[in-house]
């Protein structure tokens, strides 16, 4: 019995982090999305092509470093005066 009082919250603790890093995997790309939209760069055929500090931050998500590309994202986000989206 004692096993399982102690597996069980376990078990609880590793799914809610797994659930967590999917929610900021998520909102990665939804920021990663945004931020080339509305913050890239504009080219001559009218597209927006992201700068630098948007690449890092989306190959810090893609690499799994999430917490760090949402940081790099945001701050892109808020430097052009938008907000970032909502989680």
């Amino acid at each position: 019995m004692t096993r399982l009082t102690f597996l069980l919250p376990l078990a609880v603790l590793l799914a809610s982090e797994a659930m967590a890093q999917s929610d900021d995997a998520a909102y990665c790309r939804k920021l990663s999305d945004y931020a080339i939209r509305y913050t890239g760069d504009t080219s001559f055929n009218g597209g927006a092509r992201p700068d630098f500090d948007i690449l890092d931050g989306v190959d810090k998500c893609n690499k799994g470093n999430t917490a760090a590309g949402i940081a790099v994202l945001e701050k892109k986000i808020r430097s052009k005066g938008f907000a970032p989206p909502p989680r």
